[in-house]
């Protein structure tokens, strides 16, 4: 297929704007190092601008070419439900009773892990909240493990060389942990319902076999850091300790409840978060400061991701099918880490036809390269602005990231692939 010019700027950019999350440490250290011009830099160096940010490059070019209309027009053509659905779970989910509640089913968990102390914690946030992820949707999950790990355990003084190991095992299970069921993983959802996949399938053919790469990904970081994980500080005490009456949590886990289940549809699950932000308000002294901020950029980030990745499909979709069934579980992997793995399915599912082999491998694909790239998967941003700024210059660096999720990567190829 030959590109409109349109076509190719829009390819353009998805490169450089993949470049540029690679580059963004390197804006933060020029933030640091020269303060005159710091607001710039800083803003560069945000990882959630930055496909925001060549988004509207793209749409500035769109109207230079083909004039206003035509970018009104297909920018209206986009859809955004994602994006605004995953900053009102975020917000929601990294409340403190819902946060109290979460770390309260952790520490139950975690009483029966045969570990020591802080390794326990650990493996359980790395393990089982993830899985949640199936039930709650993956942003919230990370969302969840995200701030738990932060305030647990990278508020205490990990090494980096554990930071990283961390992310990338935090990101390769929220991105395959949300696959036992049709609806919380970005992937999955944008082709059970055109293939008939249902929960039963799900588990059936993916959800065991997640939820072994979980526990393997989880156990394997928690034994190789063990001594370090042992040696840590005592956690200091936190106001989340504090009690949270139980209505309110009640309360609170209902909102939850009612934005999964709306998830399709902006108009309720955005009028049930207004509604949340009152009751939030009303009884903030047993909240702690609301992640909208977080929440925005985020929602910034994948709208970005959408503007740009509708001008992907004349390359992406020919070279994905030009597969076999065989190549095509790496190919979806290796793509998933540039793209976002549910524009992959997506397109998969516009075409008719595919077999049962292929259909499987290029989901498994999808989900098993989520956790490699902050772009690779829809909650990896949302997992990025919480941890961030634990990290040297408070930025990750998309090259150790990339390194970290390489063995978690492996080790869920391998069973989607062997079992």
């Amino acid at each position: 297929m030959t590109p409109s010019a349109i076509q190719f700027i829009g390819t353009a950019l998805f490169a450089v704007a993949i470049l540029h999350t690679f580059a963004t440490r390197f804006f933060e250290h020029l933030a640091h190092t020269r303060p005159a011009h710091a607001g710039i830099w800083h803003l560069l160096g945000e990882v959630e601008v930055v496909f925001g940010l060549w988004a509207m490059v793209l749409m500035l070019a769109i109207v230079f070419i083909d004039g206003a209309q035509p970018a009104i027009a297909y920018i209206e053509s986009r859809n955004f439900t994602e994006p605004m659905f995953v900053f009102a779970i975020m917000v929601i989910a990294g409340t403190r009773p819902i946060l109290h509640a979460a770390s309260g089913l952790v520490r139950l968990t975690a009483r029966a892990v045969p570990l020591p102390g802080p390794a326990a914690g650990y493996f359980t946030i790395l393990a089982l909240v993830p899985l949640l992820g199936s039930f709650i949707t993956e942003p919230a999950a990370m969302t969840l493990a995200a701030l738990m790990l932060r305030d647990e355990f990278f508020s205490r003084g990990l090494s980096t060389r554990l930071k990283y190991a961390t992310l990338g095992v935090l990101f390769v299970n929220v991105s395959i942990g949300g696959t036992l069921t049709p609806f919380a993983a970005p992937p999955v959802l944008m082709v059970a319902g055109k293939w008939g996949w249902d929960t039963a399938f799900m588990l059936s053919q993916f959800g065991w076999k997640a939820a072994i790469a979980v526990g393997i990904n989880a156990l394997a970081a928690t034994l190789a850091f063990r001594r370090e994980l042992a040696a840590l500080a005592p956690a200091a005490a936190d106001a989340r300790t504090q009690p949270v009456p139980l209505p309110l949590t009640l309360v609170h886990l209902l909102f939850l409840c009612g934005v999964v289940v709306s998830a399709h549809h902006p108009a309720v699950f955005l009028g049930l978060f207004l509604f949340f932000l009152g009751i939030a308000d009303a009884y903030s002294r047993h909240q702690d400061r609301l992640i909208l901020r977080e929440g925005l950029l985020v929602a910034f980030f994948l709208a970005g991701l959408v503007v740009l990745g509708g001008q992907q499909q004349w390359w992406l979709q020919p070279l994905l099918l030009s597969m076999s069934s065989d190549a095509v579980f790496v190919g979806a992997t290796v793509l998933t880490a540039f793209t976002d793995n549910a524009a992959l399915t997506y397109l998969g599912s516009l075409v008719e036809g595919l077999s049962d082999a292929f259909k499987y491998a290029l989901v498994a694909g999808a989900v098993t390269g989520g956790g490699l790239t902050i772009i690779a998967n829809a909650p990896n941003p949302a997992g990025s602005a919480i941890l961030r700024g634990s990290f040297d210059d408070e930025a990750i660096n998309a090259g150790g990231l990339l390194l970290a999720a390489l063995l978690p990567t492996l080790v869920a190829g391998s069973v989607f692939l062997l079992l």
